[in-house]
């Protein structure tokens, strides 16, 4: 088993860590506390997930994918939100997307192969 540290979702998802602090610190004062902190959260709650389906098998491995990627999805609108108020900068936005995108497609493919593993 490899150690969660070594797969590239993984290493997304602590970039993506690293761009939602700068998210949050380029945001206007009155949303920094709600909707960054709120994006930093479920960025740091995604790379936790991650770790977890690493060390779990089976169905509950499964659960952590999906938990995982109703975050993603959940982190992906409140970035919308922030881009159509225009409290982050397009560029910061398109770069967000595509690190959510490849997220939620390695997690896709994650979960179907957990699913197809037999049971241990």
């Amino acid at each position: 088993m490899a150690l969660h540290t070594e797969l590239p979702i993984y290493k997304k998802g602590v970039e993506l860590v690293s761009l939602a602090f700068h998210v949050q610190t380029q945001m206007r004062r009155d949303f920094k506390r709600s909707l960054g902190e709120k994006i930093t959260g479920h960025c740091t709650e995604m790379v936790n997930l991650m770790a977890l389906a690493n060390a779990s098998r089976g169905h509950q491995r499964s659960q952590h994918i999906r938990t995982l990627l109703e975050i993603q999805h959940a982190t992906t609108v409140l970035l919308r939100v922030c881009h159509d108020a225009r409290l982050i900068s397009p560029k910061l936005w398109a770069k967000s997307v595509l690190m959510l995108d490849g997220i939620g497609k390695q997690g896709g493919g994650w979960l179907k192969s957990s699913e197809k593993a037999p049971a241990v």
